[in-house]
């Protein structure tokens, strides 16, 4: 059966690591709202045949663009016969592309129990469940779907990064393989692998990857985020610099102003460094990464003053308190205060 909705991904997960440890974006974006343009001119009423089924009508609808009858049309002919999977399908398209995916994934789930080899039915429900943030259900549909058709790209690539968002990057890594080998020139496959390769902590690889993908996708901040990552920790701290002050000239954000002191810190660059972080806690002063970068310069002040400048070595077990209040699971930070507090 072709597939009868638009070849839906879910957006990339790219895996920020930084000094708190691995960042993942668990929420998949959601489509760009449908606004109404109230000056577009008006589509004449569409125009179906007498004597079609009411499945024909609904696809004949929703082709000249008026989902709202479509849609109206296919839980018409649901409600007439409830084992026309068809109809199923074409209804979860559209709630769907509407982005209702409460609707959606009980459409795809009624399509796919209906039909269980039907690859549509088992991709969509996959895909509406990952939208809906339940990873475990959406990995499960995925590879239902990749049972019937293995080498299916979308699948494979949404497949691992469901895994990547489930903190597996083990079993993500088969199925972003796959994905860049099924299409060696999708960006957004090269930096998804790359991405579970970092989260694998093989960072060399990481970086061939996310080179590959900046050649064949536009350079979004999150790209660029990865990329510096996997630089500095493979010692490559001037490239990561670079990369980062990319980033800030385009979106600057806490994040990457945090990294940019952590690269600039193993730099030696000290006074720089310290200066990213407290941008990072201006931007964002719950940011704790940025707080515990910038009590580290504090405390290096303290012990290059001999034990001496106080004023700096009590800010900083001031900022350390404040990032476990935010975030008690952190040893080090932990050690850092009981030794200078």
């Amino acid at each position: 059966m072709e597939r009868r909705f638009g070849r839906w991904c879910v957006p990339l997960l790219l895996c920020l690591i930084g000094l708190s440890g691995c960042q993942l974006f668990r929420d998949p974006a959601r489509p760009a709202d449908r606004r109404v343009n109230r000056d577009a001119p008006v589509r004449p009423a569409p125009v179906v045949p007498a004597g079609v089924t009411e499945t024909e009508r609904a696809r004949r609808l929703a082709a000249q663009g008026d989902d709202s009858a479509a849609l109206a049309a296919f839980e018409r002919a649901i409600a007439v016969n409830p084992e026309l999977t068809v109809a199923y399908l074409g209804a979860a398209d559209i709630y769907q592309r509407q982005g209702d995916y409460d609707r959606a994934e009980r459409r795809y789930g009624q399509a796919a129990a209906l039909e269980p080899g039907n690859f549509d039915a088992q991709y969509g429900h996959g895909l509406s469940l990952h939208f809906l943030n339940r990873l475990a259900e959406a990995v499960r549909a995925y590879l239902r779907a990749l049972a019937i058709r293995p080498n299916d790209f979308d699948t494979n690539l949404n497949l691992a990064t469901a895994y990547l968002q489930l903190g597996e990057p083990r079993q993500a890594q088969v199925y972003a393989v796959r994905a860049v080998r099924l299409n060696t020139r999708s960006g957004p496959a090269r930096a998804n692998l790359g991405a579970v390769y970092a989260a694998l902590g093989d960072h060399a690889s990481a970086v061939a990857e996310y080179q590959q993908a900046s050649e064949l996708m536009e350079l979004s901040p999150p790209l660029l985020l990865n990329w510096a990552d996997s630089l500095s920790r493979e010692g490559r701290h001037a490239e990561a610099i670079n990369t980062l002050e990319e980033v800030i000239r385009s979106e600057p954000s806490a994040v990457a102003l945090e990294r940019l002191g952590a690269a600039r810190f193993r730099m030696r660059q000290y006074e720089k460094a310290e200066q990213a972080f407290s941008e990072a806690l201006r931007l964002d002063g719950n940011h704790y990464p940025a707080m515990n970068g910038l009590a580290v310069c504090l405390l290096n002040r303290y012990e290059w003053s001999q034990a001496t400048d106080l004023q700096s070595r009590d800010e900083a077990i001031r900022l350390l308190r404040r990032s476990l209040q935010i975030e008690p699971r952190q040893t080090p930070i932990v050690e850092l205060v009981r030794r200078y507090g």
